[in-house]
């Protein structure tokens, strides 16, 4: 584990030190990474609805007026999808919004984008991914995020909390939104009822780092406006009954892999 934390926060930091605002094209107040859960456990219709949530959010009148009223009135985005820890690609690369028009440009484009399910859901592949997008990328930004959303845990690839430690060690903020469903998943695959908390204790990092709750995917519309609105204007919501838990078990996702695959042939 020693090797292996090591040399993630070794590539961590070859993958964002070359960042440097002398080499950058354009200065912008948040280089933003929107990596978004595509995994077995998201049908058709849900993977639709996270995206348009996406392209809905990103062109409100909130974000533009959040995107546009920082020090230099510009941020920049790239949209990620992810499953397992084979099956990370971006699906835009990075965009300046600095207005209206600009937003809708990018909205447009992830709009137009193939969608590529995957199987398993590996968090800790989608950051380690996210990680060297920051190099070398044409912009500086004052702060740099990861914002991961997703249905369920980490049971793929490395452990998590490695791959949170190499954001540490970056200098990378990542928050989450936890998106609850108690849908069992294809073929009886368990839902985590405490995903929050999951995420909570098992993946975000960084000062001010938050985890917003979406009540199923029809919530997620209005719950990634405001959580995008939160964090390019660098707010952290409080959370109602938002709980420490000692020694929480953040292999949890994992276990239920493992246990699942004793008992159904198929691979989530």
């Amino acid at each position: 584990m020693r090797r292996t934390l090591g040399l993630l926060f070794g590539l961590s930091f070859l993958a964002v030190a070359g960042t440097a605002p002398a080499r950058a094209e354009v200065a912008v107040d948040l280089e933003l990474v929107l990596a978004v859960d595509v995994s077995g456990s998201i049908d058709p219709t849900e993977a639709f609805l996270q995206r348009e949530g996406y392209i809905q959010a990103l062109t409100s009148p909130e974000v533009i007026r959040a995107a546009t009223a920082g020090p230099l009135g510009r941020i920049a985005v790239s949209y990620v999808e992810w499953a397992g820890s084979r099956h990370v690609r971006t699906a835009v690369d990075w965009q300046l919004i600095d207005g209206p028009e600009a937003a809708q440009r990018v909205a447009d484009m992830m709009f137009d984008a193939d969608l590529f399910p995957g199987q398993r859901t590996s968090i800790s592949s989608a950051i380690l991914y996210a990680l060297p997008l920051f190099r070398d990328n044409g912009f500086a930004g004052t702060r740099r995020v990861i914002d991961i959303s997703g249905d369920g845990p980490n049971n793929d690839g490395v452990a998590v909390l490695a791959a949170r430690e190499a954001a540490a060690a970056a200098g990378v903020s990542v928050n989450g939104l936890a998106i609850l469903n108690d849908r069992i998943g294809p073929h009886g695959y368990p839902v985590l009822e405490d995903l929050d908390v999951y995420y909570e204790e098992c993946v975000i990092v960084g000062q001010g780092a938050f985890v917003l709750v979406a009540d199923g995917f029809s919530d997620f519309g209005a719950a990634i406006r405001r959580k995008l609105v939160l964090e390019i204007a660098g707010l952290t919501p409080r959370r109602a009954g938002l709980r420490n838990v000692s020694g929480y078990d953040c292999l949890i996702g994992e276990r239920q892999l493992r246990e699942w695959l004793e008992r159904a042939p198929f691979d989530p």
